[in-house]
């Protein structure tokens, strides 16, 4: 099956024509236009060894839709506690940071290099990406970054460095994404954290076809 070599201009091949791992093309760059034109078409990137930009749509696609959102009972003791306090767009430029430098099991290093940083640093200036932002008293504890379009969320990277603080920050994020009245949010690819908190399985297809629909809504953009 043939990768594509993306052209300056901003376009992308249908996301059918994917690889079985999910890969649609190689190159291009992190353009504001780019990346939105991307997550649009249910496409997000990655970086690989060699410096290039990789540019997935996995099938199948993990989503989760914000009222199947499981909160497990230690979790609420956690929220009712006051551990932890929850912001917004505050410190994005250090949540993505600290998602670069966490550690991965299985990974050796990220694919946060600092152009990925500067890009999205970029799209949270014009209002599109965001952070959610996990404090204890004054240090960052955890937290996540992503991008809103339309009546959806497009979840890139989460972190934590005290215990149960992203669980605490995707909660904030769900709740959020509510009162904003989205119908989902994108967590790309399986993994059993967010399975636990009930994030479901879409094929390709079906997922296509809810993002469609969810990008008729109008992008609340600015500060969250």
């Amino acid at each position: 099956m043939t990768v594509y070599l993306l052209p300056e201009e901003p376009f992308f091949p249908p996301v059918d024509e994917a690889e079985p791992d999910g890969l649609v093309a190689i190159g291009g760059d992190l353009s504001s236009k780019r990346l939105l034109q991307a997550y649009a078409h249910g496409i997000f990137p990655w970086f690989r060894d060699d410096d290039d930009v990789y540019w997935y749509s996995p099938d199948p696609r993990l989503v989760m839709f914000p009222d199947q959102f499981m909160v497990s009972d230690s979790l609420k003791r956690i929220l009712r506690s006051s551990r932890f306090s929850v912001k917004f767009d505050t410190v994005f430029e250090e949540v993505i940071r600290a998602c670069a430098e966490a550690p991965r099991p299985g990974q050796d290093g990220t694919w946060i290099s600092e152009d990925f940083i500067e890009a999205y640093c970029e799209l949270n200036k014009q209002g599109f990406a965001h952070s959610v932002e996990v404090f204890m008293g004054n240090e960052l504890a955890g937290g996540l970054y992503g991008v809103s379009l339309g009546a959806a969320f497009f979840g890139e990277s989460m972190f934590f460095r005290s215990s149960n603080a992203s669980k605490v920050a995707f909660n904030a994020l769900v709740e959020r994404c509510r009162q904003y009245g989205f119908r989902f949010i994108d967590c790309q690819v399986e993994t059993s954290h967010l399975v636990g908190l009930g994030a479901i399985k879409l094929s390709r297809n079906d997922y296509i076809k809810l993002l469609n629909t969810t990008l008729k809504e109008v992008t609340i953009r600015g500060p969250w």
